[in-house]
């Protein structure tokens, strides 16, 4: 149709962000690219921001894929990208993931709304957003779209697969997928499937987003959407990533700016329905509520032992090298789930470790408690270097003085929109 639409990268989402750094690569321009479903669809583009350089024997790959509401800026660039990512204190020059040593990709999934092909994004066919006619996408499609963009680079091996939460659910299924393909692993606060429960919070914020009228069957693209669904959908969903230990040391029972007469007015707020409030608003400024349900509902889908015998024949075909790890306190995918996959390969005879962290925050420790996380990610991270490279940093040194002074490294640290007082890094990244 020759309407002026990009049909590759264009969307009908009016909060994308147009960042200096983001790639783009757009295949299965035909529409054959096999899904799940069974459906074949295209073209698909997914947008994508690399870190540090590629080295000569193309060995030193690191793919970080995001959670539910993040995209492809992990990190920032530099001093001309102000920007701070989603991880900014882990990427970036002598940072865990280290741009000097490590060549790091990140693409925002297929579904989302930051510039991958998802719901906000043109059919072809009829020159109108896809909305609800955009086809069911599982964890599994995601990662054979990300397989398509590491050939595209000419990548034959991953160095490292790591993420958190959805991005949890992409790591392991990289390793059960593509098994050759790569030395190791770092699954974070994610089972290898979902539970009745975590199933259960996704239905609720989908019912808050689909019970909007302005919703309108998905076809809301020109108007402002359904801003309370999803912003009510938002609300919910961050009190599954906290704790009430951490709930309470946050908030407590304090009440906003109130007297004691004022505690008989609805419109007086504890301070935690403030906090909600004010995360269900910051999340309507940047993401599609289609996106939601459709990553949510990918979410819900995802069991690694899909096509295969059961769980543990599925969680058989990883060779790579493994971290896992867990938050205690996490009521979204409780501890003992990634536990559970520790435990089963290691009696199959993986090289497999499991490290916890303590924290009080929930299943948003790990996008909080960096300090804590730092050395276990060093301490995995360096073992598979030396493996992989026998010790030998040549290839870290030598890329180390080419990156020194040129555009493109990241070099700011902090949490992600780290909202005030109180700890709020899942704000960009959950």
């Amino acid at each position: 149709m020759n309407d002026g639409i990009d049909y590759y990268t264009g969307s009908a989402f009016p909060l994308i962000k147009k960042r200096p750094y983001t790639q783009y690569f757009t295949f299965a321009k035909d529409g054959d690219f096999p899904l799940d479903s069974g459906r074949l669809f295209g073209p698909i583009t997914l947008a994508y921001e690399t870190y540090g350089r590629l080295n000569s024997e193309r060995s030193n790959a690191v793919l970080i894929v995001h959670a539910l509401t993040g995209d492809a800026h992990c990190a920032s660039h530099g001093e001309d990208d102000p920007e701070k990512g989603w991880w900014e204190p882990l990427v970036g020059p002598g940072k865990v993931f280290d741009t000097r040593r490590y060549f790091v990709i990140c693409s925002n999934v297929l579904g989302g709304c930051q510039g991958s092909t998802g719901p906000a994004s043109y059919d072809p066919q009829t020159g109108k957003p896809y909305g609800m006619r955009f086809p069911v996408i599982t964890i599994r499609d995601m990662v054979r779209a990300q397989k398509q963009l590491i050939d595209h680079l000419g990548i034959k091996r991953l160095h490292c697969v790591t993420g958190g939460s959805m991005g949890g659910a992409q790591t392991l299924t990289w390793a059960v997928e593509y098994p050759d393909m790569m030395d190791g692993i770092i699954a974070i606060a994610m089972p290898g499937r979902s539970s009745a429960q975590s199933i259960a919070y996704n239905e609720v914020m989908r019912r808050a987003i689909v019970t909007d009228p302005a919703w309108n069957g998905g076809d809301y693209y020109g108007t402002p959407g359904p801003i309370n669904g999803l912003a009510t959908a938002r609300m919910l969903g961050m009190i599954t990533y906290q704790s009430d230990e951490s709930m309470t040391m946050k908030f407590g029972r304090d009440v906003m700016n109130a007297t004691f007469a004022d505690l008989f007015d609805f419109r007086t707020q504890f301070q935690v329905e403030s906090y909600l409030h004010y995360q269900g608003r910051k999340l309507v400024e940047r993401f599609d509520a289609n996106t939601y349900l459709y990553l949510t509902r990918a979410i819900d889908l995802f069991d690694i032992s899909l096509g295969y015998p059961s769980y543990d024949a599925a969680l058989g075909q990883i060779k790579c090298l493994v971290q896992v790890i867990g938050v205690s306190s996490d009521i979204l995918y409780p501890r003992q789930q990634q536990i559970e996959i520790a435990r089963i390969l290691k009696e199959q005879g993986k090289d497999v470790r499991y490290d916890e962290i303590e924290s009080i925050y929930g299943h948003d420790g790990f996008l909080i408690e960096f300090d804590k996380m730092v050395p276990m990610l060093n301490t995995f991270l360096e073992r598979l270097w030396k493996i992989r490279h026998g010790g030998n940093n040549n290839n870290y040194n030598k890329h180390s003085k080419e990156r020194r002074g040129k555009k493109g490294e990241a070099a700011a640290g902090g949490a992600a929109e780290a909202e005030a007082s109180v700890p709020a890094t899942s704000a960009a990244t959950d």
